[in-house]
């Protein structure tokens, strides 16, 4: 029996998405991480829509994010979404473990003022 990291990470994805749901009051803060960005997106499940997306691109940095870089990404975010009238999300981690570069931008995305 082989391991695969991406099997088990859509296995995962899979079993989060089928308990949470965004709506357009709460909708579903997905966060996508690559080797060089992460991107993130709020979406409301219910309508098909997606309501506002940053990613750390926007930042000025195009190669190998690091935690600080996670973090005020997390911050752009918040302040769209607030711009938006956006403040109660639901955090989808999209299969990815808790912790360093997620942590990090989930911490960016509390400080910026939404609650999840």
């Amino acid at each position: 029996m082989s391991f695969d990291k991406a099997a088990r990470r859509l296995r995962i994805k899979r079993g989060i998405r089928s308990r949470i749901q965004g709506t357009s009051d709460r909708p579903r803060l997905s966060v996508y991480k690559s080797n060089s960005a992460i991107y993130a997106q709020l979406i409301d499940d219910r309508n098909g829509h997606t309501l506002s997306s940053t990613n750390s691109n926007e930042l000025g940095e195009f190669k190998n994010i690091n935690i600080e870089k996670s973090k005020e990404t997390g911050k752009k975010l918040a302040e769209k979404a607030i711009a938006n009238g956006i403040t109660d999300i639901v955090f989808d981690r999209n299969g990815y473990k808790y912790h360093g570069k997620l942590k990090a931008f989930a911490d960016g995305v509390r400080a910026g003022g939404l609650k999840f």
